[in-house]
């Protein structure tokens, strides 16, 4: 996707003018675009055109746009999607969760009209298309070519995957609180890869344990390393087939022990559904982990099958709202009526709560308001390369003299 403000824009809407309309704000915003009414012309441009962004209205006679997402997300579409109708909101809301359990990439959503104020927040708030900003773990390429189990070997084998790092803070103080480890692969070839192309590879390969104690040895190394990193936290993300290995514990311990980091500034990260689909192995060892001093938290909170059974089976320290609720918390009421009554099931239950996805001040004033404990994104930091976080912390220390965040 383009970084240098000449990015491609397509648009499939039913009306013609409300899509020449949508064609001339991007172009006065000095964006290519193209714009069409048919859903076969449309998919022709994904194919050929190669669209780093959609502009997509829900209402069609055709195909309807859920179809096209369906249809999209078939195709594993990679361009930043932006769904706009004149339906209501929490119809809206409603199709853009669709999309991204579907795996597409969803900038957001605006309703019909819009103006060209709000295009241009939608397009160039894109961290991966028309904004300048740059972003330490982007993509070299997109389209990755096609992963062979002797390309994670060797991966494994010359520890090519390296580790970003997205600071999470405290709402109520805006102090840091601690950092989330993200894997990336740095294939010599093929670019950076992001997880999503590698990890359930690795998982049906069986290979995914001994990426694990990579990705552990260099985070625990790293929050061991960092200038003044007392009381921070690190989180490091397992997979759901690390949660019927007997050995995990006690290897976890040692490395803790040779890196001299504390259990208690270690948080292990499973995702919801993993949680719900073996509950008796990850009973097992998230008490093993509590007892030794170790936090466990389940993240996408929200995205999932949520059961409050699952809360009150297994022994949690923390809750992360999944990102789609922030994203879209000043817009919809669903979604803020859903943190505060995750935030207050939460504290009921002795749980601290993180929300990821926070991208503006107004999002984080809301979390604040309703106490909810942590925050992370892109608002706050995008994940960075390890040496780059002592300049941040450092910077961040300056600005907060003058309460610029």
């Amino acid at each position: 996707m383009a970084l240098d403000g000449k990015g491609r824009v397509l648009i499939l809407d039913d009306d013609p003018i409300v899509g020449r309309s949508i064609a001339q704000l991007c172009e006065y915003l000095d964006i290519e675009s193209v714009a069409v009414t048919d859903p076969t012309e449309f998919f022709r441009f994904v194919t050929d055109w190669n669209p780093t962004h959609i502009i997509l209205d829900l209402v069609m006679p055709e195909m309807d746009g859920v179809q096209v997402l369906q249809q999209l997300a078939r195709q594993s579409c990679r361009a930043r999607i932006t769904i706009s109708s004149g339906v209501g909101n929490r119809v809206l809301d409603a199709a853009r969760r669709s999309a991204v359990e579907h795996g597409l990439d969803i900038a957001g959503v605006l309703p019909k009209p819009f103006s060209v104020t709000a295009l241009k927040e939608v397009l160039f708030s894109d961290p991966y298309g028309f904004a300048p900003a740059l972003v330490a773990d982007r993509p070299n390429n997109v389209d990755v070519p096609e992963l062979t189990k002797e390309d994670i070997q060797n991966a494994i084998a010359e520890r090519q995957f390296r580790l970003a790092y997205q600071p999470i803070i405290h709402c109520e103080t805006k102090l840091l609180k601690g950092f989330e480890a993200l894997v990336r692969w740095d294939h010599p070839t093929k670019g950076l890869i992001m997880p999503d192309r590698f990890i359930p590879m690795s998982e049906n390969l069986g290979m995914i344990r001994q990426i694990t104690d990579q990705v552990i040895e260099m985070a625990l190394k790293w929050i061991g390393s960092l200038v003044n990193s007392s009381n921070l936290t690190i989180s490091i993300n397992i997979s759901a087939k690390t949660l019927g290995d007997l050995q995990f514990v006690d290897v976890l311990e040692e490395k803790c022990k040779q890196a001299r980091v504390s259990s208690d500034v270690v948080i292990l990260e499973v995702t919801e559904t993993a949680a719900m689909d073996d509950q008796l192995p990850a009973l097992d060892m998230f008490t093993r982990l509590r007892m030794k001093g170790f936090h466990v938290s389940i993240d996408d909170f929200g995205i999932g099958n949520s059961s409050l059974a699952l809360l009150a089976r297994l022994p949690f320290s923390e809750i992360k709202i999944d990102r789609s609720f922030a994203m879209t918390s000043i817009s919809s009421a669903e979604s803020r009526a859903i943190i505060k009554s995750t935030v207050d099931l939460s504290h009921s239950l002795e749980l601290s709560v993180v929300t990821e996805g926070v991208e503006d001040i107004e999002t984080l004033d809301f979390l604040r308001d309703i106490g909810c404990d942590l925050a992370q994104g892109y608002y706050i930091a995008r994940p960075m390369a390890g040496d780059a976080v002592a300049d941040w912390m450092a910077e961040r220390s300056e600005y907060s003299r003058h309460n610029l965040l």
